[in-house]
């Protein structure tokens, strides 16, 4: 079974201290990150952003629920400095239609293209946020039949209202992912 980690929107602006929509704690898995990226067990390791157009349909000026974030070309939307990017073998740009919130990463199909091309069967899930492009990232995953894993030592949840990170792990083992800590795996 050939697997891909899937490295989730690990950008500037949803990271702490300084984030237009900062992820609470969401700085503090980097090294996790790094960590799962350079793991041999990866055949490929894709990491997305958020590269909204300035009249995202997603922001609040212009009717959504969010603040302004992830503005293509513009420093929030960079990938965070603490990832490693020689490790990344493909970064691919999501929500770039004005009109849809480009939570998941297989929105527009390129994703689930390229995994069928590198004949991967599986992918570990992370990166920010739990409750949100994790979420919807995992699920389309799942709908495209792959073996989804989620590691929870490496996602943090934005919890909008309390719980909303855990009610999103409940769905998506209800969906059939492992949901699990694989830091503490030996």
């Amino acid at each position: 079974m050939r697997e891909a980690l899937i490295i989730v929107d690990f950008q500037r602006d949803f990271t702490p201290p300084d984030g237009a929509l900062a992820v609470p704690q969401g700085d503090r898995i980097a090294d996790r990150l790094n960590d799962l990226a350079a793991d041999s067990r990866f055949a490929y390791v894709v990491a997305t952003r958020d590269w909204h157009p300035p009249d995202h349909s997603s922001f609040l000026a212009h009717g959504g629920s969010w603040p302004e974030h992830c503005v293509r070309g513009t420093l929030g939307a960079e990938l965070h400095p603490a990832l490693d990017t020689a490790r990344i073998d493909t970064i691919l740009d999501k929500g770039q239609a004005g009109e849809t919130d480009g939570y998941s990463a297989f929105e527009g199909g390129e994703l689930a293209a390229l995994l069928r091309e590198l004949d991967v069967t599986a992918v570990s899930v992370v990166g920010l946020a739990t409750d949100y492009c994790v979420l919807n990232t995992a699920r389309d995953a799942l709908r495209e039949g792959l073996v989804v894993t989620v590691d929870i030592s490496a996602t943090r949840a934005v919890d909008l209202q309390p719980g909303d990170g855990e009610r999103a792990l409940e769905e998506l083992r209800t969906l059939g992912a492992e949901v699990v800590d694989l830091s503490k795996r030996v």
